[in-house]
């Protein structure tokens, strides 16, 4: 985990206003700001104006401006940002009058610091305008948002004389997002509770903290993917010189069990982390049922209320189901697979998703009869290019792809583990009607947010219709000034661990300790685990052409043999390797994309350049390390548009 930041500078001689202790009840603070807590200031004082000669503000002094704005909107009941020759700033100054309230004013046209005041008030808030008020240290917005809320009732609840809360933080779901969040929120001090219940699939099956990628996801499948890389390995031996006589196979029962075992450690180790960082877990079912208040339900049915200051939504998603007669009854998906008590025999895949094409993979790599079920195209979202040599490279090991097919009924023939069933499927171009036996059908044709049953409406939460997903802004804040989401449950951003963890930790960081540092979403590097794995960061081939448009782009590519395939006799033009260049840009490298062994591995790093600004020339100037697959950006010379040969006869 990361350590906790560095404690604000200093106060310097020129601060006329000052920032609460951190004596206070960590109960009693909220808002969407960051910074520290204190007791309010008299009734009807107004905040001291900041001090002159801050209007264009860089570097320490402008943290120190910020600083002090965050202390005096914790420090204060009411907090209003304003300018006296605003009507909207004097209709929201009037409201306030008008139900009684005492408020602190900052007239930004009076002060000399006010423009500065204002950008600062910008990067906290993402509203550049005036008035910008805070109740209870919640930025309730300008005057729109603030004549709504009235109208709602949230301004009156935020108005509560002493509004004494259970919890700083309330987490909804124990998956990477929101554990990270909670233990760094942990970490700088505040009381924190996470709810996390998973609901059994309907198959029955459960599991433990961790979430998604932890127990059905990210950890099984790369140790799947593995268990049959060494399938591969043990065949490649046998060039390589390694005579064995006993006949070789695949214990299913073993592997689950070891891959479970180590789950299972995976899962009490974060159980474990919560305690030791006094992060209250409850194994619950959060519900709001007001705002600021959750009810927790457990498997008993037992129901208990808890109340907080903010709350953060990280309850992932769920695989989706066909809606058609025997796919709950009969089928299983991505939540079952892993901790299956057999092996499931010859397997029907339906989809064309990562998971699906990874599952087929490594059922297929461990000796298993595996059919892909595709409705449209492979990996949508994916350049397509490269999906298509990922779906090439399946069919040379053995995998059966059924294309324009969707599935319309799945029967029973017999009971056993895993036993017989018969798939009815319909042509997606046509009346055809195809039939098919298997003893496994598994579901990977997309996941649903879990955002339906967590009482969102109720407290006013946008989420989409058509997605289920949570719309936030820069800061991973949702329409409600105190719900924040980060995660899969994110509209428009990757659905990837790694960048669940990261949005976790910086949301707590800016929530809970002063600082302003926001993820970046831009150029996230991912991997579909394959046999042949595809490494992947930026632009598709596809979407650099509609940004960028084709013309102004280069595109170096190349296939190449690994050394290690050649003793083997493996197939010397599968692997494949392009970057899409931006002519307009330097030639600065836009699109990355490997299909080869470890492309994981490989994508990292050059994920790390790409964020450093990489350009075709730096790649040029880089000495490959020899003999790797990586080495092969190092030396790319021919361009799609050359129309020139890139097979590959010799190392």
């Amino acid at each position: 985990l990361a350590q906790p930041p560095p404690p604000p500078p200093p106060p310097s001689r020129a601060q006329t206003f000052s920032t609460p202790g951190r004596g206070s009840s960590p109960s009693r603070r909220l808002g969407n700001v960051r910074g520290a807590a204190g007791p309010p200031s008299p009734p009807g004082r107004r905040a001291r104006p900041p001090a002159p000669g801050a209007g264009r503000l860089s570097g320490a002094a402008r943290e120190e401006l910020r600083r002090r704005l965050l202390g005096l909107i914790e420090g204060h009941r009411v907090v209003i940002f304003s300018k006296t020759y605003c009507p909207h700033s004097t209709r929201v100054k009037e409201l306030f009058s008008s139900l009684g309230v005492d408020c602190n004013i900052l007239e930004l046209d009076q002060v000399d610091e006010g423009a500065g005041v204002q950008e600062a008030l910008s990067e906290i808030t993402s509203q550049r305008t005036v008035p910008s008020v805070f109740v209870n240290r919640v930025h309730v917005g300008g005057c729109d948002h603030t004549f709504q809320a009235h109208q709602s009732g949230l301004l009156q609840q935020l108005l509560q004389q002493d509004p004494a809360y259970d919890y700083d933080l309330i987490v909804i779901g124990g998956g990477s997002g929101g554990l990270s969040c909670a233990q760094e929120a942990a970490v700088l001090g505040r009381k924190v509770m996470v709810l996390d219940f998973v609901v059994p699939s309907p198959r029955g099956t459960a599991w433990g903290l961790g979430g998604t990628c932890v127990n059905v996801g990210c950890i099984p499948k790369k140790l799947m993917h593995q268990a049959a890389l060494l399938g591969q390995a043990l065949t490649d031996s046998r060039k390589f010189g390694w005579e064995y006589s006993q006949q070789v196979r695949h214990s299913w029962a073993t592997m689950t069990e070891a891959i479970q075992s180590h789950i299972g450690s995976l899962s009490w180790g974060h159980r474990l982390a919560l305690r030791e960082k006094a992060v209250t877990y409850v194994n619950s079912y959060g519900e709001f049922v007001e705002h600021h208040k959750v009810k927790a339900t457990n498997e008993k049915g037992q129901e208990a209320l808890y109340t907080a200051a903010k709350f953060v939504i990280a309850t992932g998603e769920r695989p989706r189901y066909l809606g058609i007669p025997g796919d709950r009854e009969y089928c299983i998906t991505s939540d079952d697979l892993f901790s299956l008590p057999y092996c499931p025999g010859a397997t029907l895949v339906v989809g064309a998703s990562y998971v699906a094409l990874e599952c087929a993979g490594f059922l297929a790599g461990l000796g298993l009869e595996v059919t892909v079920m595709v409705r449209s195209v492979l990996l949508r979202g994916f350049d397509q290019e490269m999906a298509e040599k990922v779906g090439a490279s399946m069919q040379q090991l053995g995998v059966r792809f059924l294309c324009k097919f969707v599935p319309v009924e799945v029967q029973q023939l017999e009971r056993g583990l895993p036993g017989r069933l018969k798939v009815v499927a319909k042509s997606t171009e046509g009346t055809e009607t195809i039939e098919g036996i298997y003893n496994t059908v598994l579901l990977a044709i997309g996941r649903d947010s879990c955002t339906k049953k967590l009482g969102l409406e109720k407290i006013g939460v946008n989420v989409s219709e058509k997605t289920g997903k949570i719309p936030v802004n820069d800061e991973e804040q949702t329409s409600v000034p105190y719900v924040y989401a980060v995660g899969d449950v994110l509209e428009g951003k990757p659905q990837l661990t790694p960048v669940a963890v990261q949005a976790g930790k910086l949301l707590a960081r800016r929530l809970f300790g002063g600082r302003s540092e926001k993820c970046d979403y831009v150029n996230v590097p991912t991997v579909v685990f394959t046999p042949l794995e595809y490494g992947c960061c930026g632009y598709s081939e596809e979407k650099a052409g509609e940004v960028y448009q084709a013309e102004n782009l280069n595109v170096y590519h190349t296939l190449f043999w690994p050394l290690e395939w050649t003793v083997a006799g493996r197939d010397n033009n599968t692997c494949y390797a392009k970057i899409i260049c931006n002519k307009l840009d330097n030639d600065r490298v836009i699109g990355f994309h490997v299909l080869g062994p470890n492309a994981g591995e490989i994508t990292q790093g050059f994920a790390a350049a790409m964020k450093c600004g990489l350009t075709k020339q730096l790649l040029d100037d880089t000495i490959g390390i020899h003999p790797t697959c990586g080495e092969v950006f190092t030396t790319l010379e021919i361009t799609k548009a050359s129309g020139l040969d890139i097979t590959q006869k010799g190392c």
